[in-house]
């Protein structure tokens, strides 16, 4: 009726397997953007949408109207936007890098590289 000794251990040991493996296959340390980063941009990227928000959460810090480099305004980002390429793609720990201390997520950057190859849209 009731399980032996034996059986007891013998499930108890399977069980313990199978919650390993569901514990090591279930752990993921990757963030969402590591993870969504390979995924294509299917739509077209438009500055007023997509662009703008990334430059006002990580650029404007240092390049506000008066700057050495202003990138407030969608003219100022387009007429640009080579230069922002280069230093976004920059490896980390080179001086140029931008934003400066830090680094875009490869979506983000993406979305500047994809804006250039729709044409740099505004809306």
């Amino acid at each position: 009726m009731g399980l032996t000794f034996t059986e007891f251990f013998k499930m108890k040991k399977i069980l313990y397997i199978l919650s390993s493996a569901a514990l090591f296959t279930a752990c993921d340390s990757r963030t969402y953007e590591e993870i969504s980063d390979q995924t294509p941009i299917t739509v077209t990227v438009k500055y007023n949408s997509e662009v703008k928000s990334i430059v006002d959460n990580n650029c404007i810090g240092c390049h506000s109207t008066g700057s050495f480099k202003p990138l407030t305004t969608y003219t100022d980002v387009k007429n640009n936007i080579d230069g922002i390429l280069d230093r976004i793609q920059r490896p980390n720990g080179d001086p140029g890098k931008m934003p400066q201390g830090g680094s875009l997520s490869q979506t983000q950057i993406n979305t500047f590289i994809k804006w250039k190859a729709d044409g740099l849209a505004e809306n």
